[in-house]
């Protein structure tokens, strides 16, 4: 059987066969479309399903417009953090979005409805799938294997669910998600029924995937390691950061730079990639650079739209005191990191955010590039964006998309869980600081290392990345410099927002950071986020529609 799944097909093929979703109440509570009967599940059927469960993973239910749809990247979030600006051409360009820049979000919020919907039609195909198998001729072994990659994909939608709204409803493939209530499990039940998705899938998931793109039982045992630590239970954290670990298949990149070349898709450090291609006519390109590319001089990238800007807070971050480590005091929006600043900076600044005067991609970064600098300033995101010369890159529209893959984690993410677990657990502090540093050295090499396009310019920038001592290395100390490599590695790749989220250090972070930000970008005046605030509402819509099963 294993020799039937040899591709995961994302194509027409796909949704032809059966990718209307039922949702729960109101989007979720459309009729089934295209339903399989017992007699058609076969061989290709059950690959079909399958792909459609992983497409998912993409948000492709928009018209392959992602960027606006509730993004695979969480972009989104890390506006409501203190690491980005909306951008764009103004405060009311995707206004959605700015409301979750200022912590002032409407209850008809699309991107928030979205990014519900995307999730529960995800869940939708992951249950046909899922009934299809239990009604197959597969082998029980077969059936097994099948059935824990999709729990895993089920406990991952369920968790970006869980982790976004205040109250999610919560059902399996046994039962029919119309009048089931969003008040029936606390946030804690749903986190251990996704635990338990995900234990059942480590069981029986071989360690190796069946093809590429696929998980194994390491990607649930990551997914697990991140659902432990959004929940505070580190000790198990470290459990499942530990089996990742040791397992020997990951490994972090020669190069920070890595992650942004084609020629690094499915490399060492990728656990769970949403994989892309420029075949069959560009028609499982990465589209999710749509809005992010930078409105580039020359028409590099097409006519990008300039969304996704680094603040000032996130750039003065990556400043290194004369022994190459980071100031971990929070005070980070002193001056500017222009090209004629000469104090030391971390390298990968400039692999993360566009800087005037510096390399970009192999081209150099100018105020032309710039959309709306007056209202966001100049930072311009670099990840996930590869040479817009480079003959992989889609030329007009959609803006930015290639063949690049986006990683959903990667194993720099998973080591700093397990530093991080250690450091709370106040156990192997040692080991902790050992982590880190491998980290900060990866950081280091890149300086030197071959890369290509090129994004540093050692000519302009004092580069300096140093290792942490022994000396002075206390608990407290540790937690204030894991998290700052986290910051620093994870940079707009949407991981802040829930990083505060589960420090449960995110109303006074981003409270300070509107406050003292407010002299660069006036919206900020006044602004302030409370703690009902950090988990968003059910859509309205939803709740109309429901009547009356949903608060």
């Amino acid at each position: 059987m294993k020799a039937k799944y040899n591709k995961i097909a994302m194509g027409a093929a796909v949704l032809a066969l059966s990718l209307a979703a039922v949702s729960c109440n109101g989007e979720l509570d459309l009729a089934p479309k295209g339903e399989i009967t017992k007699e058609q599940i076969n061989d290709n059927s059950i690959e079909s399903l399958m792909s459609a469960a992983y497409a998912g993973l993409e948000c492709h239910f928009f018209g392959n417009n992602e960027s606006f749809a509730g993004p695979i990247t969480n972009w989104v979030f890390d506006v409501r953090s203190d690491d980005a600006y909306k951008g764009g051409g103004g405060i009311s360009m995707e206004g959605n979005i700015h409301q979750l820049e200022v912590s002032n979000i409407s209850s008809d919020n699309p991107t928030c409805l979205f990014k519900w919907e995307n999730n529960y039609y995800a869940i939708s195909r992951v249950h046909k799938a899922m009934n299809a198998i239990k009604d197959s001729k597969l082998s029980e072994a077969d059936m097994r294997e099948l059935m824990g990659e999709l729990k895993t994909l089920r406990a991952y939608f369920y968790f970006d669910l869980n982790r976004v709204f205040r109250n999610i409803a919560y059902f399996d493939e046994t039962e029919n998600p119309n009048g089931k209530t969003n008040t029936e499990f606390t946030k804690a039940e749903i986190y251990e029924k996704i635990e338990t998705d995900l234990k059942e899938a480590i069981a029986v998931l071989p360690e190796n995937a069946t093809q590429v793109g696929r998980v194994n039982k390491y990607v649930a045992a990551a997914i697990l390691a991140k659902v432990y630590a959004q929940t505070g239970d580190y000790a198990n954290t470290l459990t499942y950061a530990n089996m990742v670990v040791n397992s020997g298949k990951y490994e972090l990149y020669d190069n920070f730079g890595d992650m942004s070349k084609i020629a690094f898709n499915n490399k060492k450090e990728s656990i769970l990639a949403i994989q892309f291609s420029t075949a069959n006519n560009n028609a499982h390109i990465n589209w999710n650079n749509l809005l992010n590319t930078t409105y580039s001089d020359g028409n590099l990238f097409g006519n990008g739209d300039d969304f996704f800007l680094a603040s000032q807070n996130l750039v003065n971050a990556f400043r290194t005191d004369a022994n190459g480590l980071p100031y971990l005091d929070g005070t980070f929006n002193d001056i500017r990191l222009t090209d004629d600043y000469t104090d030391n900076i971390d390298p990968r600044l400039d692999f993360t955010v566009g800087r005037i005067g510096f390399p970009f991609r192999g081209h150099i970064y100018n105020d032309k590039w710039c959309r709306a600098k007056d209202i966001y300033g100049e930072y311009s995101g670099k990840k996930g964006l590869i040479d817009p010369s480079s003959p992989d890159m889609v030329k007009g529209f959609p803006w930015g998309a290639s063949p690049l893959n986006f990683i959903l984690i990667r194993y720099a993410d998973i080591l700093l869980l397990k530093a991080e677990a250690e450091i709370e657990l106040n156990q192997n502090l040692d080991d902790a600081r050992s982590i880190i540093n491998q980290v900060r050295r990866k950081a280091a090499r890149s300086v030197d290392a071959g890369y290509s396009p090129v994004d540093l310019d050692p000519n302009k920038a004092s580069y300096f990345v140093g290792e942490y001592p022994a000396a002075g290395w206390t608990q407290d100390y540790a937690r204030k410099a894991v998290r700052m490599e986290r910051r620093l590695e994870l940079a707009m790749e949407g991981q802040r927002w829930f990083d505060l989220v589960r420090w449960n250090t995110v109303v006074p972070t981003v409270n300070t950071y509107m406050q003292s930000e407010a002299h660069l970008r006036p919206y900020y005046t006044g602004c302030s986020i409370s703690e009902n605030e950090v988990y968003l509402p059910a859509p309205v819509s939803e709740v109309d529609n429901a009547q009356g099963l949903y608060k």
